[in-house]
């Protein structure tokens, strides 16, 4: 496979030059006057940390879907795609949620209709289910190929991977004791088992031995790299760092049970995140 992607021309791309869609910048512009007005609106104004957090996570967000990483995904690479649902999956979420107190959020789940669809969604089994069979889902070839050929699909699936990342991590990092989190041996448990079905969808990529999604096939090799290696690089991306950073969870709720003694409650002060509220 190796000696056949030398062989094959070697496309150029330009690391430096930056791509930027509106669609993005609009939806992100959005998100942060939507995050100020509500502060002014529930006089719920964010500390110094909390501003920093979601600021990084709208810029983790803009270079996840602008520039060489979001070219690199759609025009060339399936292993920086996997880099990309990465970063809008796993850092964008807790760093959005590590910026917003509590007190911005109250409001919007305490009315009437929505604090019962709230509290249903955000129980750790919902959110396990929910964003797993999401993932899965759409790394099914049929739903994945067709996000590759319609940029409107596209734009949906990274909606629905970061809606669901979202309730994914609702369980570690609450900040509300309406909707709490878990306590400290059931964030335990929950990031061991969220390791477990992205392993098994990485599995399945790896091990297939067949390119699964024809338009890497097609894509112009910036790299002496196969379709197929690209493929199982994705899958391993996937798999290795994926899952550490369950592992890494793991690790650091562990010491924070253990800095509390006989104390298993994570009680109502969210603690599990960058620095305390």
């Amino acid at each position: 496979m190796l000696l056949l992607a030398l062989l094959h021309p070697i496309a150029t791309f330009n690391l430096w030059q930056w791509s930027v869609h509106p669609s993005t910048v609009v939806g992100i512009a959005a998100l942060a006057t939507l995050y100020i007005w509500a502060a002014k609106k529930f006089n719920a104004e964010p500390s110094a940390s909390q501003k920093i957090f979601f600021s990084c996570g709208l810029l983790v967000m803009f270079a996840s879907l602008n520039g060489p990483l979001h070219d690199l995904s759609d025009d060339y690479l399936f292993s920086a795609h996997m880099v990309q649902h990465l970063l809008l999956t796993l850092a964008v979420p807790p760093l959005l949620l590590a910026g917003v107190p509590g007190g911005m959020l109250r409001p919007a789940l305490s009315r009437r209709y929505v604090a019962p669809v709230a509290r249903f969604f955000t129980r750790a089994p919902m959110c396990f289910v929910v964003f797993n069979v999401t993932i899965a889902a759409w790394h099914l070839p049929p739903l994945y190929n067709a996000a590759m050929a319609h940029h409107n699909i596209h734009i949906i699936e990274h909606l629905m991977f970061m809606a669901s990342a979202v309730l994914m991590w609702w369980p570690l990092m609450s900040q509300l004791p309406e909707f709490p989190r878990l306590a400290y041996p059931g964030q335990m448990l929950y990031s061991f088992l969220m390791s477990i079905p992205m392993s098994i969808i990485a599995v399945y990529i790896v091990m297939s031995d067949h390119v699964l999604y024809p338009a890497y096939s097609a894509a112009p090799r910036i790299f002496p790299l196969s379709p197929l290696d690209d493929q199982l690089l994705g899958g391993l991306i996937m798999w290795i760092p994926g899952g550490l950073i369950f592992m890494i969870i793991m690790s650091v709720v562990f010491f924070k049970w253990n800095a509390r003694g006989e104390d298993s409650t994570a009680g109502a002060q969210v603690d599990w995140k960058p620095s305390a509220a």
